[in-house]
């Protein structure tokens, strides 16, 4: 079979990044899929972390300190960007007009103003793929309950539930970092790190909130400095958001959560939906196992846990008995992304594409209401713009 090969740079050559390198790595693991990245060069202020590549990734060749110089290689035709919310307005920006394909860490920009802007580039130049990176809908769990929904199995909703929840803040001595400063992470705080994925699977549904109720906490107030010091803690540890779904036809609760302080949890994410006719749960904590219950009226309610096989949105060479993992949902959302750029969305090899724009703008307008919301004591209703 002839591959597409698409040439990638890295911009962030982070904990992420090194995902991507991974995942890049192990295309072999994907049955039947004619396309492959290939990443030939990255950046980073941080010589350190570029030369993690150049040592352990043999298809990188060059490598800058400027992201603008790795924009100008002829020979990068896409980029997968990784680097704090602070700099995405305008490193995202100078992606799309360089003409780059874009896959971008959320949530596409500090605030909704930088949204706005990535979004403007994005509208002048229509023929760049930009997506958000959002991972946890491909495990096999996730993907079949996605399914599910499409189908219309649900009948009436009842509500909605989706999180996202780790516990790496729970320890007060743990150093500040970039993600607890304002200037870096944005008034958002959690919800701008973490929401994203919570509100990725929810939008592609066209479940837009409504309105919203915030309940957002600041946790831990200081932290150590590094230097003996401390300092303060600027931004939102946790966050509730209570929504309401209007669609077409009916109207039903919604309940968001993103909590970096969730005791006992370490990368938690969830999805419960309850209907009329079918209710389903997943969680990554238990993410070989998927909870459903089928119901007719008269008939006995009684819930279901049956093990997921290991199936996603694309064939692998693991046989279905095994189990899937964080790398394996890396794995099939980057050959999505890939699927979208050799194909186009209309001629992928499956329908579910990566976070779109438009959906990591819904999440900013969520965001920016629950800011307005904890800071009145409101409920603020979301202008969607239609």
């Amino acid at each position: 079979m002839k591959k597409r090969i698409i040439r990638f740079g890295v911009i962030g050559c982070g904990l992420m990044g090194k995902e991507f390198a991974s995942a890049a790595a192990r295309w072999l693991h994907l049955e039947e899929v004619d396309f492959e990245p290939r990443i030939v060069a990255v950046c980073d202020a941080n010589p350190a972390a570029m030369a993690w590549f150049l040592r352990q990734v043999p298809s990188v060749v060059r490598s800058y300190s400027d992201y603008r110089e790795l924009l100008a290689d002829a020979e990068v035709e896409a980029v997968y960007c990784a680097v704090p919310h602070h700099m995405h307005g305008q490193m995202y920006v100078d992606i799309i007009e360089a003409g780059k394909h874009l896959l971008g860490e959320k949530p596409f920009g500090i605030d909704a103003p930088a949204n706005l802007r990535i979004n403007a580039a994005l509208a002048a130049k229509p023929d760049v793929i930009v997506r958000c990176s959002s991972e946890f809908p491909f495990y096999p769990g996730a993907y079949q309950l996605i399914k599910w929904v499409k189908e219309g199995r649900f009948g009436r909703m009842i509500e909605v539930e989706a999180g996202f929840w780790h516990s790496s803040d729970l320890d007060p001595a743990k150093p500040i970092n970039w993600k607890r400063r304002i200037a870096t992470n944005g008034e958002y705080g959690c919800m701008g790190d973490l929401g994203m994925h919570v509100l990725h699977v929810p939008l592609r549904f066209g479940w837009k909130p409504d309105n919203v109720r915030a309940l957002l906490s600041k946790i831990v107030a200081e932290r150590p400095d590094g230097n003996g010091g401390t300092v303060p803690c600027e931004t939102w540890d946790n966050a509730i958001m209570a929504c309401e779904v209007r669609t077409a036809d009916q109207q039903f609760p919604m309940l968001l959560s993103t909590k970096r302080i969730a005791p006992g949890h370490a990368n938690t994410w969830f999805i419960r939906i309850q209907g009329t006719e079918m209710s389903a749960e997943f969680s990554t904590k238990n993410p070989k196992q998927l909870l459903s219950l089928a119901y007719a009226p008269g008939r006995p309610q009684a819930w279901q846990t049956v093990d997921v096989p290991y199936q996603s949105a694309y064939d692998t060479i693991t046989g279905g008995i095994f189990e899937f993992g964080f790398s394996d949902s890396i794995l099939q959302m980057w050959a999505a992304f890939c699927d979208e750029l050799a194909h186009g969305k209309d001629g992928m090899l499956q329908a579910f594409t990566c976070a779109t724009p438009e959906e990591a703008r819904g999440s900013h307008r969520v965001f920016t209401a629950s800011l307005e919301s904890q800071r009145t004591g409101a409920t603020v209703s979301i202008d969607w713009g239609n």
